[in-house]
C-alpha cells in the first residue's frame, strides 16, 4: 500500500476551490486499491475523519496573522513525521502543495530521507508577484520557493508555462519536474433546482443570458480595475455579475473610489456562492466570463468557466492561452482593449458562440478531465 500524504490545502471537504478541490477530486476520482491518501485539514482542533476513502487529520493552528499558513504546514509536516514512524510506514510520498515553508523544510527533508520517503511540491504560481503582499512578505514567498525547489525529489506543475519557469529559474538546482494539469468538471450536477436560480436571478434584477460573470478571489492581479473601468465604458446592455468575497477588503473600498463603479447599475457585487448547483446555473446562465488573472498556473476558475460558460473573454497572458488556446476571445490591459472585446463578443453570432462553445468543451474533455489528471497522479504515485 502507497501512503500518500498531503499538506498544503486547507483540507476537504472542499468549500474554497483551488488546492482544496483538487484534493476533493484526487481522492474522489480514485482508482487504485493501492493507494492511501492522508489529507490535513486546517481546524481548531487535531481530531480525525475519513472523506472519500482518505484519512483526513485535523491540524489546530493558532491564529497568528499571515503566518497561520506558515505554521500550518510546519506543524502538519511534524504530524505527519509522527505518524509515519509511530505507524511504522515505510512505502510513503509526502507531497506539499504550495512553496510556504522554504526556510523549515531541509529540517524535514533530512527525516525524511532518512526514512527513505521521497519529497514531491507543487509549486503552485507566482506567488510572489501577488499585489496583495507588501514587499518583505513577496521577498519571504520567493526565498521560500528557491528552498522548496532546491529540497524537493520532485515539483509537479500544473501549468506547462510554471514548469518551463522552474527549469530556467532554478538550473542550477537541476530540478526534477513534471506536468499533470489542474482538473475541471464539464458534467452538470445530478441536482438541478431551477427555482433556486431563478430566485437568485430575481434577486439580482438579472435576465438569463444577459450577465457578463466574474468568479475568483478579490485581488489586484485579478484585474478588476481594468475589467470595471473598460466595462464601465462600454456600450453594453449586460450587466456584469462578481462573485467573490469583498467583506472587509481594503482593495474594495479602494477600487470603487477610484472607478466608482457604484454609479454604474450593471455592475453588482453578489457575494459567494458555495452551493456547486447554483453556481454552476449561474455559469451556465451567464452571456459570457471575464477572466484577468496574471499570476499563477492553470486557474480552476477558468477550467469551471470554460466547461460551463458559452463565451469566454480573457487577459492575453501567457498562461490562459496555454488553457484555451483559440476557445476564447482575448484582451490586453491597455484603454479600449476589453471595451473592444465586449462591444465584438455582444455582436457575435449564436453560431459562433457555439463553435468557440465547442472548442473549449474538447479543450477541457482532452486536457483537462478529473478522469484524466487522477489517472497520472496515480500512475506517478505507484511508479508505473
Amino acid at each position: 500500500m502507497k501512503n500518500i500524504f498531503i499538506i498544503g490545502s486547507k483540507g476537504i471537504p472542499s468549500n474554497y476551490g483551488g488546492f482544496e478541490t483538487f484534493v476533493d477530486k484526487l481522492t474522489l476520482y480514485k482508482k487504485s486499491e493501492n493507494i492511501k491518501y492522508h489529507v490535513s485539514c486546517l481546524s481548531n482542533n487535531n481530531e480525525e475523519f475519513e472523506y472519500n476513502g482518505a484519512r483526513c487529520f485535523n491540524v489546530k493552528t493558532p491564529e497568528v496573522g499571515p503566518a497561520k499558513a506558515v505554521l500550518y504546514d510546519i506543524i502538519s509536516l511534524q504530524r505527519v513525521y509522527d505518524y509515519i514512524v509511530n505507524h511504522k510506514i515505510q512505502d510513503a510520498i509526502v507531497y506539499i502543495l504550495a512553496c510556504r515553508v522554504g526556510p523549515f523544510i531541509k529540517t524535514y527533508k533530512n527525516k525524511f530521507d532518512n526514512l527513505s520517503i521521497p519529497l514531491y511540491v507543487n509549486p503552485d504560481g507566482h506567488e510572489w508577484k501577488r499585489a496583495k503582499w507588501n514587499w518583505a512578505i513577496r521577498k519571504y514567498w520567493k526565498y521560500s520557493e528557491r528552498l522548496m525547489v532546491k529540497n524537493s525529489d520532485l515539483l509537479i506543475c500544473d501549468s506547462v508555462a510554471i514548469q518551463k519557469y522552474i527549469i530556467e529559474e532554478y538550473r542550477k538546482y537541476k530540478p526534477k519536474t513534471t506536468y499533470i494539469a489542474y482538473g475541471a468538471t464539464i458534467n452538470k450536477p445530478e441536482h438541478i433546482n431551477v427555482n433556486k436560480y431563478r430566485s437568485w436571478l430575481k434577486k439580482w434584477s438579472l435576465k438569463e443570458k444577459e450577465y457578463y460573470l466574474i468568479v475568483g478571489r478579490f485581488v489586484e492581479e485579478n484585474n478588476y480595475e481594468t475589467i470595471i473601468r473598460e466595462f464601465m465604458r462600454s456600450k453594453t446592455s449586460k450587466s456584469l455579475v462578481i462573485v467573490t468575497n469583498v467583506e472587509k477588503n481594503k482593495f474594495y473600498k479602494k477600487l470603487k473610489d477610484k472607478t466608482r463603479f457604484d454609479t454604474d447599475k450593471r455592475i453588482k457585487f453578489v457575494g459567494t456562492i458555495y452551493e456547486q448547483e447554483l453556481i454552476y446555473q449561474v455559469r451556465k446562465g451567464g452571456y459570457g466570463y471575464l477572466h484577468g488573472h496574471e499570476v499563477g498556473g492553470t486557474n480552476p476558475s477558468l477550467l469551471e468557466a470554460m466547461a460551463t460558460t458559452p463565451l469566454n473573454l480573457l487577459l492575453d497572458v501567457e498562461f490562459n492561452r496555454e488553457v484555451a488556446h483559440n476557445a476564447a476571445l482575448y484582451f490586453g490591459k491597455e484603454i479600449n482593449s476589453l471595451m473592444k472585446v465586449i462591444q465584438i463578443a455582444d455582436n457575435i453570432t449564436d453560431t459562433e458562440i457555439v463553435d468557440i462553445e465547442r472548442k473549449a468543451k474538447i479543450r477541457i474533455l482532452e486536457g483537462y478531465s478529473w478522469d484524466s489528471i487522477v489517472f497520472k497522479y496515480e500512475k506517478l504515485f505507484l511508479g508505473e
